[in-house]
């Protein structure tokens, strides 16, 4: 008997109803996992939406088959915390970001504790990576440290910690490598900025961190006030405050700031001192994701506006090149030394939920001319003879010997033109004196 359109609509029925309790049970099995993720999937999940969803550059997600990476980094098995840390590891990896990173508890404890604390154990390097080959160099010693005290300087590559290489590692393992016990060592391959491979010994002691440091200035004809700002932690605009409070009490007639080697710290932090100094214009401008750029003013009024010239170097990095660029721009300070390091981009820290954290890079950030820094750095006003001293505010500092002579003369030129000004005026006023002084 040939099929009738009763049995033909059975039969599809009958395929209707098997293809959707197939469909059914794919989805189950598809989602079943989702809903049942442990603890270390979890961190996954949570890191790469957290980059999805901030990360500046979102272009480069296409490019690396970043969806792909999700998948690929939950197929394999995760147990243990340490697979989860590395399983986020190998997904950033692509993007090509050193600043986009994982930082591990202890890490991310430590990150914390450098910006709010006054010291810490180590060797005193502040690290970063160069952009175009991925490699851990030294930004900058921190000033007293065991690593300046062994004239480590700034641009130096770091070849081995302890026979682990830096560039493998990454910058917070690599920073975790060189903290340590106080008395103990660590083994460091270097590779100085004009020099060849040598292997040094450090020993790990406590580095006061003496974010700022000031003292007055004196000579036969003018006194100066000197600002030194090793990096930018959470106490520091207070600091700032007091000790410009202090200086003017002291009558200083101009203002020598020091930002050498200040690898930078909390952008926040950096922002409010340039409010210090800079009145009601931008001190930067940022560019998110979106291409959209907004520009940070400073407050209408500051705690010194009276003359000033900044010294910079290889060291003044991140949020101290955006004081320096602020102050150079609106014509507030000169800059004078070397160029800068050349950091231009801005991460936000986010607390993960077993402790660790994950740095995101989400902006960068332009000068007020609308100057990009990144990798290119802030070329001085004025640079300074080399080699650069390697004990910036000691009394054999020739860059700060040179600063002073620069602000004397300034000084001296203001004075110059005050008492022009104020013949000019004399003589505006007493006309007839004026023509005698002329005739004689």
């Amino acid at each position: 008997m040939p099929p009738t359109v009763k049995s033909w609509s059975k039969q599809l029925l009958q395929c209707l109803t098997f293809a959707l309790l197939s469909f059914g049970l794919c989805v189950l099995l598809i989602t079943q996992p989702a809903l049942a993720l442990n603890d270390g999937q979890q961190l996954v999940l949570e890191s790469w939406s957290i980059v999805n969803e901030g990360y500046l550059a979102p272009k480069k997600f296409e490019e690396v088959q970043w969806r792909r990476l999700r998948q690929k980094a939950l197929e394999k098995p995760i147990e243990t915390s340490e697979q989860a840390y590395s399983a986020i590891e190998k997904m950033l990896l692509p993007l090509g970001d050193p600043y986009t990173r994982l930082l591990r508890p202890a890490d991310y404890k430590a990150m914390k504790e450098s910006n709010l604390g006054s010291e810490i154990n180590g060797v005193g390097l502040q690290l970063g990576a160069r952009s175009e080959d991925g490699k851990i160099v030294v930004i900058a010693p921190l000033e007293g440290s065991p690593a300046a005290d062994a004239g480590v300087v700034s641009g130096t590559i770091l070849q081995k910690v302890n026979g682990e290489s830096p560039q493998g590692l990454g910058l917070e393992a690599t920073a975790a490598r060189l903290r340590g016990e106080i008395g103990s060592s660590v083994v460091v391959e270097i590779q100085p900025p004009s020099g060849d491979i040598e292997e040094i010994t450090l020993e790990r002691r406590i580095v006061d961190l003496r974010p700022v440091r000031t003292k007055r200035l004196r000579n036969e004809s003018h006194t100066l006030g000197y600002l030194r700002i090793t990096q930018f932690s959470e106490g520091v605009p207070e600091q700032v405050t007091e000790a410009l409070q202090e200086l003017a009490e002291k009558g200083v007639e101009g203002l020598v700031l020091d930002l050498r080697n200040n690898s930078g710290g909390l952008v926040s932090s950096g922002l409010a001192v340039a409010d210090a100094f800079i009145s009601n214009q931008p001190i930067v401008e940022t560019k998110n994701r979106e291409g959209i750029n907004d520009a940070i003013p400073a407050g209408v009024g500051t705690l010194y506006d009276g003359p000033m010239v900044t010294l910079v170097n290889g060291g003044t990095a991140s949020a101290s090149e955006i004081l320096a660029g602020a102050l150079q721009d609106n014509g507030r300070s000169q800059l004078i030394g070397s160029r800068t390091f050349g950091k231009g981009l801005i991460q936000s820290l986010t607390n993960l939920s077993d402790g660790s954290g994950l740095a995101v890079t989400v902006a960068s950030y332009l000068t007020p001319n609308g100057r990009d820094i990144q990798s290119l750095g802030i070329e001085p006003n004025r640079e300074l003879e080399m080699p650069e001293p390697l004990n910036p505010g000691g009394s054999e500092d020739r860059w700060l010997q040179d600063a002073e002579l620069f602000m004397q003369a300034n000084l001296d030129l203001q004075d110059l033109e005050k008492t022009e000004l104020q013949e000019e005026v004399s003589n505006e006023a007493n006309p007839e004196q004026f023509f005698l002084q002329a005739e004689k």
